[in-house]
């Protein structure tokens, strides 16, 4: 195969993207924290040659327990376990700039990238959360601009420190008995606005360089810190139209850091819901959705948008007006919004078309349905691929992987087996050199 290729990943959701997921015959309820559940759905990933596993964070309990799994589980931990049980598939976990170091998160997740030869990749979010404050021991979230100000410096910080240690330095010569070539390991000697980090990283260089940093958010200050920063970008889309104008926006922003069209991946979410018929695939996102308490779909988009849910009346549209609340997830409250008014849902509707707090698009229908959609998507330059989010799992994605993957593969869309070993060789993306090693061959080059 030649040419442009999808780049699929798994949203690994602990029983699925749907919030009902748990409650089917064949799910386990205690799935979350199962690292079994986890190494399957990771083997079945890799079994369809899926770029990478994502698993989403954050660091407080912030939805309703009482009703619905939760993201339990720190995720390098997890991704550790998973590397041991695969080869290739890419691991990808999300850590905050908000509530984290940048010493500490550089070398957790370089640690992953050596013990998974080179397959792991960051996520980076900020957290507005006021739960997630309260237990760092502030009042509340800090406000929008600050998070991505303090994100922007931790990134790059980060991106520093994975580069401490040039591709050689280590050497391990027993002969000579020189085991590091410390000339090859460089401080930082970082002094910013939020940070001052001496440097360098205790942990040396992988097989891709440095983890693959993906980003998620929409909002303006989201969009410069990825286009600035990010390898592959999480985004939130409900239209081809939506998704194009995004894909553009943000290759626009990415051409002013002197960056080209391919240094960045665009993933949109896409939440799936297959059957062998479209009727079987409309009972089964029915039976799941009938499992949904109301009250729970209620306090979700209550606390998306960041209002009391007494304010939403089931048979009526949004309140209006609904300006964006300092404290929201802007990609979330954003793309709610524009659904709600576009197709002028009622909140009921609105409810069923978020899967009772899915948030991103969903696809119902046969295979080929599936990947006629995705194929659009592709072909109009709205994503280079997608988040997927089956509905239940593991078997909305062993459907996923044995029905709908083959499709793509026979249109020349998807890989038949991975090109190489490492996240960026699935993604495409080129090899970082470590800083330090370019700029001692300019050096030497204007001696």
């Amino acid at each position: 195969m030649s040419g442009r290729m999808l780049h699929l990943n798994v949203n690994l959701l602990h029983s699925g993207v749907y919030p009902s997921a748990w409650r089917l015959p064949d799910s386990r309820p205690d799935a979350f924290i199962d690292i079994d559940h986890y190494v399957r759905v990771a083997r079945v990933a890799e079994r369809g040659k899926l770029d990478a596993i994502f698993l989403a964070d954050t660091p407080a309990i912030n939805d309703r327990i009482d009703y619905r799994p939760f993201n339990a589980l720190e995720p390098t931990v997890v991704l550790a376990s998973v590397a041991a049980a695969t080869r290739h598939v890419g691991l990808v976990a999300t850590a905050s700039t908000t509530y984290n170091e940048p010493y500490n998160l550089a070398r957790r997740f370089a640690s992953l990238d050596v013990v998974s030869r080179g397959r792991a990749g960051w996520n980076v979010v900020t957290t507005a959360d006021a739960a997630a404050g309260r237990n760092f021991g502030f009042a509340g979230a800090s406000e929008h601009g600050a998070r991505y100000a303090r994100a922007r410096e931790f990134t790059e910080l980060v991106h520093a420190l994975w580069d401490s240690w040039e591709d050689d330095a280590f050497l391990g010569d027993k002969a000579s008995g020189r085991f590091v070539d410390t000339g090859k390991v460089h401080a930082v000697e970082h002094r910013g606005a939020h940070y001052a980090v001496a440097g360098p990283l205790t942990v040396p260089r992988s097989r891709q360089g440095r983890p693959v940093t993906f980003q998620a958010g929409g909002s303006e200050d989201g969009r410069e810190l990825a286009a600035a920063t990010a390898d592959a970008v999480f985004s939130l889309a409900q239209t081809i139209e939506d998704g194009a104008a995004y894909a553009r926006d943000l290759r626009a922003r990415a051409a002013r850091y002197g960056r080209g069209p391919d240094a960045l991946v665009i993933l949109p979410g896409l939440a799936t819901v297959i059957g062998s018929t479209e009727a079987e695939a409309r009972r089964r996102q029915d039976a799941l959705w009938d499992l949904v308490p109301v009250e729970y779909s209620l306090a979700r988009l209550a606390g998306t948008l960041r209002i009391d849910p007494a304010r939403l009346a089931l048979d009526k549209p949004l309140p209006d007006p609904l300006p964006l609340p300092p404290d929201a997830n802007h990609t979330m409250f954003l793309g709610t919004l524009a659904l709600a008014r576009r197709d002028r849902l009622t909140v009921r509707q609105l409810l069923r078309a978020l899967g009772g707090g899915v948030g991103h698009r969903i696809v119902v229908g046969t295979p080929e349905a599936i990947a006629d959609d995705i194929e659009a998507w592709f072909r109009a330059g709205a994503a280079d691929g997608f988040n997927l989010m089956p509905d239940v799992l593991p078997d909305g994605l062993e459907t996923f992987v044995d029905a709908v993957v083959p499709i793509l593969q026979r249109r020349g869309l998807f890989r038949h087996d991975y090109a190489g070993d490492t996240l960026r060789d699935h993604l495409g993306l080129q090899r970082p050199a470590s800083r330090f090693a370019a700029a001692a061959g300019a050096a030497s080059l204007s001696a």
